[in-house]
């Protein structure tokens, strides 16, 4: 069986996101979505809201499930036999980066990287922009599943400054 990992912190979960899952679930036999727990970042959901939030819009998917890790990602892998790494790329300026990140996981854990291009509807998406746009009062809808469109304008409105609109 061949499971692939994708990872992220999905600070929320957006309609891109989601995009990478349904097209990594038509090419491994299992999907594993990882939410990385990494306690020097702040975060506006906790990692239980964001395995929440990912189980409840990766339900329609049978063979894709939620999980959570610390640490290193090759080690990860290596503990659940997980044999690739698949991302999502918006632009060349993430090709970069995740290229010596694969080079990287390779060396570590001789764990492969495959790379899916972004479908060209959220070619622009990314949690941080949409949180700022969300936070300001922009329309947001359409860009993530509508369950978390609803968490995330609840979680905003709990954090705003009183006085604020």
């Amino acid at each position: 069986m061949r499971i692939a990992v994708c990872p992220g912190s999905f600070d929320p979960v957006t309609n891109g996101h989601l995009d990478v899952f349904a097209r990594a679930s038509a090419i491994a036999d299992e999907v594993v979505v990882a939410v990385l727990v990494n306690v020097s970042k702040s975060s506006l959901f906790t990692v239980a809201e964001r395995i929440e939030m990912l189980t409840e819009v990766v339900a329609p998917f049978p063979n894709v499930r939620v999980d959570s890790f610390a640490g290193l990602l090759v080690d990860y892998c290596k503990t659940h036999d997980i044999t690739a790494i698949v991302k999502g790329l918006r632009a060349v300026s993430d090709f970069d980066y995740e290229l010596q990140m694969a080079q990287m996981n390779y060396r570590l854990g001789a764990v492969e990287t495959l790379f899916i291009s972004t479908n060209p509807l959220y070619s622009y998406l990314s949690s941080s922009l949409l949180k700022e746009i969300a936070k300001y009062g922009g329309d947001i809808s359409g860009l993530v599943p509508p369950t978390v469109l609803v968490k995330l304008l609840a979680r905003l409105s709990e954090t705003m400054e009183p006085g604020r609109a």
